[in-house]
């Protein structure tokens, strides 16, 4: 009996605690977390993407023209020089010997010279007189001609010496920035070596190469607007013909580079303004999302609501879609969160 009495008492205390549970209030629908942007309307350029080439507007080989001792350097590498700016000077004692015995040679020729046109001067009024022949006359003629032939050879043979001594002075042919030195002072260097004995570039203005699809031919404008990183330019050139290997043509902006944020050989993110579309709408394109009927958005309604409301992109440029149609100025939508909505879902929106 007093099994019987505990087991009636056990069972009593169960069915308590079952109907304890059975009364505890249904839990809340949860709000889930989400991030929101507001559709803004806005004038919004339209842009060619491409990665481009940081191109040196001129580059220069320098070669020496003359042979001999590199006697002096006269900048450092990495330094800008100016159009004319002295470079590098070869050893002239050799070059100064070789003007100075062809302006000997032409002083000697030329006294000959006046010495022979003298003598046909005489002969001139002898030949009227009768006093010389023909023939002897004829001979002082050639001589004096063949005295002017020599001088004339002197004087290009001096002229030649003048500018080879010229080349032992190296100038700069353009304003620009230097590279690596190839030759040092002391070596000797060829005239016409295929090494050059520093490279300058020019990058103030500067141009960047970058190739667009041929199915985007169409949107070029001439002297478009071109974007590279924070530097601004303008296309310059566009090639004639359609790369066959890729179904890409080059085209090439200039920048002015005044604040050497471009660099030769650089990579750069370009973009190149084609068109604009005023007032359009645009949103975060990381809250469009795509599903089984083509483009959607989740709008914020009041009370923290949300609705699924399809859309059509019209383009989506860097992290801005611009909606064609689906949404008004001044809606919200959902740009983090959106895995977790469903149409019947609430939302609390975060920040």
């Amino acid at each position: 009996m007093r099994r019987l009495a505990v087991l009636t008492i056990v069972l009593a205390v169960v069915v308590a605690a079952m109907g304890c549970t059975e009364k505890k209030e249904k839990p809340r629908d949860e709000s889930i977390p989400v991030t929101v942007a507001q559709v803004v309307q806005k004038d919004v350029p339209l842009e060619i993407r491409a990665i481009g080439n940081v191109q040196p507007l001129s580059t220069v080989e320098v070669r020496a023209l003359a042979s001999g001792q590199l006697m002096r350097v006269w900048f450092r590498e990495g330094d800008d020089v100016a159009r004319g700016q002295m470079l590098f000077t070869i050893d002239p004692r050799p070059y100064q010997s070789t003007l100075r015995q062809a302006q000997a040679n032409l002083a000697r020729d030329e006294a000959q010279l006046r010495n022979a046109e003298a003598q046909r001067a005489r002969y001139d009024d002898l030949v009227k007189k009768d006093y010389v022949t023909k023939e002897e006359y004829g001979r002082i003629v050639a001589d004096a001609e063949a005295a002017r032939a020599v001088v004339a050879a002197d004087r290009a043979a001096a002229e030649n010496a003048r500018l080879q001594l010229s080349y032992c002075e190296i100038r700069s042919p353009l304003t620009g920035r230097t590279g690596g030195l190839q030759v040092y002072a002391g070596n000797l260097v060829r005239a016409n070596d295929t090494t050059p004995l520093v490279v300058i570039n020019q990058i103030e203005p500067v141009r960047v190469q970058f190739s667009i699809p041929q199915d985007q031919m169409a949107a070029i404008r001439p002297k478009a607007e071109v974007t590279a990183g924070n530097a601004r330019g303008t296309l310059t050139f566009v090639d004639n013909s359609v790369d066959t290997r890729t179904g890409t043509i080059a085209l090439r902006a200039t920048f002015p580079n005044r604040d050497r944020a471009l660099w030769p050989g650089q990579f750069v993110n370009v973009s190149m303004k084609v068109d604009q579309r005023d007032d359009a709408l645009v949103v975060p394109a990381r809250a469009v999302q795509t599903g089984q009927k083509g483009q959607y958005v989740y709008v914020v309604k009041p009370g923290n609501a949300v609705e699924m409301r399809t859309i059509s992109v019209f383009r989506t440029i860097g992290q801005e879609a611009i909606i064609d149609n689906g949404l008004a100025a001044g809606e919200t939508v959902v740009t983090d969160g959106q895995l977790r909505l469903t149409p019947k879902s609430k939302v609390e929106i975060k920040g």
